[in-house]
């Protein structure tokens, strides 16, 4: 262990001695503090006290982030300062920028800097934008920029999101929009959604709508379940919901898991519900 600390120890001073030396090298250098304050455009700068060569430098740092922050649309950004190749390289990003904001609908989009083409493009993507959120009732749906035909896919595509979703019990069922089909349709799956909730004991269950057959059935289900509750020593269980016999049997069971974790010395043993003979048959270590 004292080799492993002492290790660890050589370990992180090499690896502290490096930032331990530059801090006292910049400490002993404050032309070194300067020139870096400098280079990030600090107000400590003090460009009197820079080199011919540091200026250079210098200058080549502040204008590597002058066009970083351009590209970026980061400010402080003097497009004065760039180099022409710079500019054109800024106003192609730009514009393709630009050109993916109006595809996108974006806030940002300039139309007047779009070419034709491209405001063909961007009047397209609009007009399919505005489709898909006819289509599914989402958005700013705009009727009226729709053709006949695209009217009627939309009608279709909301009659069938609405039978969908009083199918699935979700989104926005108007019940009054359904066809006499439509609406038997959704009541067999209504009904089968609620048996299915009762089955499985969840809150979505409406016990008035389930057939003689399936309340029993689902009676059924629901006495195992406490039962196995019950059993396995869970808060759910109703002891109320068990029937004398079961209730026999289920102190019979706790009864033997108890003796055999006091018999045993693994899990929750209480020793005033053992009978004499079964104290006394235990170990000396385990009363």
């Amino acid at each position: 262990m004292k080799l492993t600390l002492q290790n660890c120890f050589l370990t992180a001073c090499l690896a502290l001695c490096p930032i331990l030396l530059f801090a006292q090298a910049s400490e002993q250098n404050p032309g070194a503090q300067n020139l870096d304050a400098c280079k990030a455009g600090r107000d400590t700068c003090d460009r009197s006290k820079l080199s011919q060569s540091e200026l250079a430098d210098v200058a080549l740092a502040r204008r590597a982030d002058n066009l970083a922050n351009c590209r970026n649309g980061f400010d402080p950004c003097d497009r004065s300062k760039l180099t022409p190749r710079e500019a054109t390289a800024l106003a192609v990003a730009d514009h393709q920028s630009n050109v993916s904001a109006c595809n996108g609908g974006m806030g940002s989009c300039d139309p007047s800097k779009l070419t034709s083409s491209e405001a063909r493009d961007s009047s397209l993507a609009k007009h399919q934008r505005n489709l898909a959120d006819c289509k599914d009732g989402i958005g700013d749906c705009d009727h009226t920029q729709l053709s006949p035909s695209e009217a009627g896919a939309v009608n279709t595509a909301r009659r069938e999101l609405n039978v969908s979703d009083c199918k699935n019990g979700a989104g926005l069922c108007d019940h009054s929009k359904l066809t006499a089909s439509e609406s038997k349709e959704v009541t067999v799956a209504e009904h089968q959604r609620n048996t299915q909730n009762c089955e499985n004991g969840w809150d979505q269950c409406d016990h008035s709508k389930l057939t003689p057959a399936e309340a029993a059935q689902i009676d059924n289900s629901d006495h195992k379940r406490n039962l196995s509750a019950c059993r396995d020593g869970q808060e759910t269980c109703d002891y109320a919901k068990l029937s004398p016999t079961e209730t026999t049997l289920l102190a019979e069971t706790e009864h033997k898991r108890n003796y055999t974790a006091c018999l045993k010395g693994y899990g929750y043993c209480d020793a005033s519900r053992l009978t004499a003979e079964e104290i006394h048959s235990l170990p000396l270590k385990n009363h």
